[in-house]
């Protein structure tokens, strides 16, 4: 598992009012996960969490949870920022991954 790419990423609600920060070495699996609310008691499942708004590419799981932590203590302003930089108009990147009626 150490040679596959890992991923940091952000989800939003639709209003992107509320950002959650997260990791994974599947993002495709990971963003189903909190889009099909897997986990309703979680933090992404209990504010609707729905939208993949940022992701990047890591080396390493490792290195993608280090991103994490750090993007984790920014401010919401530097967050939106990084957002901003490769998404302008805040749209779900993965709309187009499923094939079903999910909350975009």
């Amino acid at each position: 598992m150490e040679n596959l790419p890992g991923y940091v990423y952000i989800m939003s609600n639709k209003s992107a009012s509320t950002l959650y920060v997260g990791s994974t070495c599947d993002l495709e699996r990971r963003t189903w996960e909190h889009k099909e609310k897997l986990l309703p008691n979680s933090f992404t499942g209990k504010y609707n969490l729905t939208k993949l708004l940022y992701y990047e590419v890591s080396e390493c799981l490792i290195s993608a949870r280090e991103r994490e932590y750090q993007i984790k203590n920014w401010s919401r302003k530097k967050k939106l920022y990084l957002v901003h930089q490769k998404n302008q108009f805040y749209k779900d990147l993965a709309r187009d991954w499923y094939n079903s009626e999910l909350d975009q």
